[in-house]
């Protein structure tokens, strides 16, 4: 064996190990193909059994399911309800429930085990606070009605967020607090080991189509070269959160097929315009123009399609204003908006009137993989202007916290525009008047803040919603609350012995029981 083919397997074992998992060879995988889980492996931990901490691993898991469900468009779909209507001052809303779904003890699905799950899910920040809801009842075994005091049509779109998965009145304790997961969905679980593990298997009382695939495991692995390797070796059936450099290498080699799609994502820096340079929309203007988007997108993500020109990204087609004049790099323009606002250019950078330098410090996180790698060029790219930045590379939970104790000056995130199926909720959760953890900061516009409220609480014509769609995009990008960098494609390694394998845009599920193993 070549040292380099020894230096590459000593890696990989590992690397592996490190990540709590037995190497094995690819042939030796295969063979087991199907007396092993179908395993997944992501750098997203499982925070806790809440729903609203780690909720989206147990629907991305189809172990818990939710109320309503939605297209890769957002459409409201059906979920654990069957069928809804509304009444025709859009006050109540009325929920039948399928008749045959049961949770994984046994028990049937009941709208009393609904209303529980959903009572709890308006504690705030969970999304269904923002709702007006005026009292969730059940009506008899099989219907809830959930009231509310003023009409908003955004309600099916968070029914379908994770937050408000449904499970069995079993999986509480006597406290109210989660202590195992019993959802309704085509897999059970058999193994949870918070912060890494998961398995489960199928659920022979589901009332669905039977998946073929019986068993499936996801295991959190924070490294993104781990989860490579992993894919690489035959360790994982689906790798996501893989690095650029990795990927290419992953191509190159051709052990495993990348399946890719485009998320109403965003890559941004969030900014404290409580601080005193940031209040001035002169220095987050200039901010963005010393961000050389395009450069960043080909060198570092190997996609140019992705430099962001504004924050929604086409995939958002309904949000995505053509119109706006593009977010540009333009460096001599950035320094002449800086002077502007009193920051003059010394030896050791920028400096206000009174002799203080433009220091800062942006928060970022290992969780997706190139975000560490773009806050180091966004470093240097702001150092050419003068302007100091600190980079803190931390966990995702560092952002919300600092944006509750006001410590937070910038940080750098990949934002879902579409968490909730309707990007509506999130923009009211992120923009609205208050700010939110992964929005705005010590800004608000009073303009987008009444047109989100009037997608939310009407159901204005399709031109009147294009109107408002608009005025909320070109506010942000006027205000720049928070400067989009590159927009997201989601990219996965799959193994070469799965097929059917579809990526959900919305990122709602991992598919599993559409999946099949190959002949």
């Amino acid at each position: 064996m070549s040292d380099s083919k020894f230096t590459r397997r000593t890696a990989l074992r590992a690397s592996l190990a490190a990540a709590g998992v037995v190497a094995a060879t690819q042939p030796t995988v295969f063979a087991q193909a199907r007396r092993t889980p179908l395993q997944i492996v992501g750098p997203w931990e499982i925070g806790g059994l809440a729903p609203a901490s780690s909720g989206y691993v147990f629907t991305r898991m189809q172990i818990a399911e939710t109320l309503m469900d939605a297209r890769d468009d957002g459409t409201p779909l059906p979920g654990l309800a069957e069928r809804w209507t509304v009444s025709p001052d859009g006050l109540v809303w009325r929920f039948a429930l399928r008749p045959g779904a049961h949770f994984h003890d046994g028990t049937p699905v009941t709208a009393d085990a609904v209303v529980r799950c959903l009572r709890a899910a308006r504690t705030a920040p969970a999304l269904l606070s923002v709702a007006p809801i005026v009292a969730i009842e059940p009506e008899g075994r099989g219907a809830l009605t959930i009231r509310l005091s003023s009409p908003y049509s955004g309600l099916p779109a968070l029914l379908a967020h994770s937050s408000t998965l449904v499970l069995a009145p079993v999986s509480y304790g006597p406290d109210g607090t989660v202590r195992a997961i019993v959802g309704s969905g085509p897999y059970r679980v058999v193994v949870l080991e918070p912060p890494q593990r998961v398995e489960a298997v199928l659920f022979e009382g589901y009332d669905g189509p039977r998946p073929v695939v019986e068993r499936v495991a996801y295991l959190s692995a924070s490294r993104a070269e781990t989860r490579a390797l992993m894919a690489e070796s035959g360790q994982a059936d689906l790798a996501f959160g893989l690095d650029p450099v990795s990927l290419t290498r992953l191509r190159k080699r051709g052990a495993v097929r990348i399946a890719a799609v485009t998320l109403p994502r965003t890559v941004i820096v969030k900014v404290n315009a409580c601080l005193p340079a940031l209040a001035d929309v002169r220095v987050r203007h200039a901010l963005s123009l010393c961000i050389d988007r395009a450069g960043i997108a080909k060198a570092l993500l190997r996609d140019p399609e992705l430099a962001a020109t504004q924050l929604f990204p086409p995939t958002l087609g309904n949000w995505h204003d053509a119109s706006l004049a593009p977010l540009a790099h333009d460096p001599g323009a950035a320094m002449r908006l800086l002077t502007e606002a009193g920051w003059k250019r010394a030896a050791d950078g920028l400096r206000d009137g009174n002799g203080q330098p433009l220091r800062l410090s942006l928060r970022t996180f290992v969780d997706r993989p190139e975000l560490p790698v773009i806050a180091t060029a966004l470093q240097a790219q702001w150092r050419e202007a003068g302007i100091a930045v600190q980079v803190d590379i931390g966990n995702s939970g560092d952002v919300p916290r600092g944006h509750r104790d006001g410590s937070l000056q910038l940080a750098l995130a990949a934002r879902s525009y579409a968490n909730v199926p309707d990007p509506t909720g999130t923009l009211a959760q992120d923009f609205g008047a208050n700010g939110g953890d992964w929005g705005a900061m010590g800004w608000k516009n009073d303009g987008l803040v009444q047109a989100l409220t009037e997608l939310q609480r009407t159901t204005p014509s399709p031109e009147r919603t294009a109107v408002l769609r608009a005025q909320v995009a070109a506010a942000l990008q006027e205000g720049l609350p928070v400067i989009p960098v590159t927009w997201y494609r989601q990219q996965v390694a799959v193994s070469d012995r799965l097929a059917d394998v579809s990526i959900d845009p919305l990122e709602r599920s991992y598919r599993l029981s559409a999946m099949r193993w190959r002949a």
